[in-house]
Formats: structure tokens, sequence, C-alpha cells
């Protein structure tokens, strides 16, 4: 990039924060940061002074134009790069519906194709621009945030890109003896810029309502007022370690002696991650119109954190699982507890949701749901316990990729329903 490219560049995005169009009530902050321009890229960003007014599409783009008759400057249909996957949409409306927390994930195929018009010659930022609709009638309202390339390192904020949970040895779901230790787990992590990662190992038990998918978010993922709801479980360890700005680390899990195994049945350990301080993270909330103070997001994630499975006790043969897809909870042929219908499977790298799905015993279906990855749980409504015949039922884990394909289904399990 030459220096006449970037001072253009720098007088373009002045020009555009002018034209902000008047009339704007939305305000946004961050309203510029840095992100990687050759990989994903998370940051925590807050809308505020909303009113009767919803969030819909998001988009990336290399120009903005006038949204007139609307408000605010929208993308140049010519030179969109990408839109909000919606696997990667952790955004949350306030009750009140003043004030919207977004989740900016920004894919690698975005940067790339960001990058590749900065190296033709073209404006070497980009633009992440939110839809909000009116709910009375009144004009659509386009905000926009800065997005300005940069390495990976310590500018850019710090977020989680993967997550790979395992046993010693590369398991993904053990089986372990009554009062024997485990092998130690380990969590392999890639993430952008550098700071302290904080957090704590926790075990959920068995007989514990497993998690949801917002508990296991990153606490840096989610609005201030939704971060003291996360359901907490017993914990193992506590960990606080300084990330480089190198992109990988892999960080040591719970000593197997506090690895409880004295019960039989089913139990999750969980990566629990706190917020910490990082000054390319923060959003003022003051500046955006929505309330006081500074939220902090270190460690944002555009994902729920896995989970790591391990039986204790006796385990039917076919829950002895190689890496990949498979039924674990209940076993095969199993009498489930009266008005309780829960599930549990193992997770595969290949997929982007699961979906459940339950028939009754003449494989009519009764009941399906889709959840992320990361989540291999599952809690049926009490409304369908009701409505299951007494005898059996069948399930079912079909795993399904980002383009929505199959890419995995385990058989068909029955289970007896008293």
């Amino acid at each position: 990039m030459t220096p006449s490219h970037t001072v253009r560049s720098l007088l373009a995005a002045a020009a555009l924060v002018a034209l902000a169009a008047p009339g704007a009530a939305i305000d946004r902050n961050p309203n510029g940061v840095n992100v990687a321009s050759q990989g994903a890229t998370t940051v925590f960003i807050t809308f505020g002074n909303l009113v009767d007014q919803v969030p819909v599409e998001a988009t990336w783009c290399g120009e903005l134009i006038p949204a007139a008759p609307d408000v605010g400057m929208r993308c140049d249909p010519g030179t969109i790069f990408g839109r909000l996957p919606i696997r990667f949409d952790q955004s949350a409306l306030a009750a009140d519906r003043r004030v919207f927390t977004d989740i900016m994930s920004i894919p690698p195929s975005v940067a790339r194709r960001a990058y590749q018009a900065a190296a033709r010659g073209e404006n070497s930022a980009f633009f992440y621009v939110r839809r909000f609709v009116s709910l009375v009638g009144g004009p659509d309202e386009y905000v926009f945030v800065t997005c300005r390339m940069a390495g990976g390192g310590a500018r850019v904020p710090l977020a989680l890109l993967d997550v790979q949970l395992a046993w010693e040895g590369d398991q993904t779901v053990l089986s372990v003896e009554r009062d024997a230790e485990p092998p130690r787990p380990s969590a392999r992590i890639a993430y952008n810029g550098t700071g302290r990662l904080k957090g704590r190992w926790e075990v959920v038990l068995p007989g514990d309502e497993p998690p949801s998918s917002r508990d296991l978010l990153t606490e840096a993922t989610l609005p201030p007022g939704e971060r003291p709801l996360q359901r907490r479980y017993t914990q193992l360890e506590r960990f606080n370690v300084f990330l480089p700005p190198t992109g990988q680390i892999t960080l040591p899990g719970p000593q197997p002696s506090l690895i409880p195994t004295v019960v039989d049945g089913l139990y999750q350990i969980l990566l629990r991650i706190e917020a910490s301080d990082d000054k390319e993270g923060d959003s003022d909330l003051a500046a955006a119109g929505a309330g006081s103070g500074v939220v902090h997001a270190g460690a944002v994630a555009g994902f729920p954190m896995p989970v790591l499975r391990y039986f204790v006790g006796s385990v039917p043969s076919d829950l002895m699982l190689a890496p990949g897809l498979a039924q674990l909870q209940p076993a095969p042929d199993a009498t489930l507890a009266a008005g309780a219908l829960q599930f549990a499977w193992s997770l595969t790298r290949d997929a982007a949701v699961y979906r459940l799905e339950i028939a009754d015993g003449e494989g009519q279906l009764l009941h399906a749901a889709v959840l992320q990855q990361g989540i291999g749980s599952y809690d049926a409504p009490s409304w369908l316990s009701q409505r299951v015949p007494a005898g059996e039922i069948l399930w079912r884990v079909v795993a399904l990729g980002a383009d929505g394909g199959e890419v995995g289904a385990t058989p068909w399990r029955r289970a007896a329903v008293p």
C-alpha cells in the first residue's frame, strides 16, 4: 500500500464519519477496530439509542453509499464481501429494546476478499454495516463500523477463534472406572490479540441440569446484564495465564486428582472463560448512548465452548466410541425416567449444527431440535413428555455442515417410555 493510498483511505474514512447522515439516532462503540488481514476476527460492539427498532442483517463491504431515503450509509452492492453467518450470530437485544449487543465475527473468507481488494489499490479499510428496521413504519437505519486491516497481534482485540478440548491421548469421550483417576484434559486454543486468559474448569455432575448454549459462551460474548446469570457448576480449578501475540496456546486442564469419579454416570467438563480487561476490545457505553461505564470484552468468541464428557462405571460396549458422532445417553433399550427425556451425543468437528430427531415406535417424527456446535446434550420440553405414548421411542442425531448438508448421522436408537 503506497503512502498516497494510505492518505486517501484516511481522508475517505473521515468523510464517511462526517456523512453519517443527519437524523441518525443509533450510535455504536467501538466505531472503528483493528482486524486481522489474514484470518478471522471477533469484536464486541454496543449499539445504543434504538427507538422502536430491531436489528436485521449484517454485511461487510469495501465501500459505502448514502442509504437515502433510509437513514445512514449502506453497503455499495458491488463491493459486498459477505454477510454474518447465522451460526456466528451471538447478538442480543436488551429487554427495553434500546441497546443491542453485537458480536462481529469476521470469517476468513471476508478478510481474504478485503485484503485482495486492498492489494488492488482499493480502500485498505472495509466496513461492517448493521441494518435496523423500524417497528412503527419509520425508515430503515444503517450503522457502520470501520474495520482497519492489521496483523493478528497486539493491536487486535483479544478473541478466541477456535477451541478444541481433548483428554490426554486426543480422546474426546472417556470411560473411567469408579474411584480411578482419568487422564488430564487440555484445551488447544487459537486466538487473536494478546492479554490475560482468565477462567475456571467446572464439572457437571450426574443429575445436574445441563448447560444451555448461552451458558457455554465466554463471559465476554454476553451483554453485561446477562453475564451474572450464567449457570455455574462444581469448580475444579482456576487459571489466569498470559497470551502472547502468537495466536496459539495449549491450556492444561485440571489435575486428574480433582476430577470426580465416585458416582456412576455421565459427567461433563466445562471450560469457562471470564471477561478480561482488553483495551482493544473495550466498549464505551456512554459513547454508544447505552448507559455509563466501559464493558470489558477480552476473550470474546463467536461460538459456545466445547464440552468434554466421561462415563464412570459400567458403560455399554457401543459407547466405547471412536472419534466422531455417536449417541451417548440414553443407552440402547434403556428405560427413561418418568417425565424426563434427556439425550446426549458426542461431537464431530465437521458439524456446524446438530439436529436431534425423536420419533414414536412406528417411526413417526414427534419432535426435532437444532443445536449449535459445541452442544452435545438436550432436555426435551415438558410438554413433549406428556405427548409421548407409553411404550417406546426412537431417537437419532444428524450432523449438518455449514452449507446445511448432512455430514453424519447416528442410527435410530430405541428407548422405553414408562
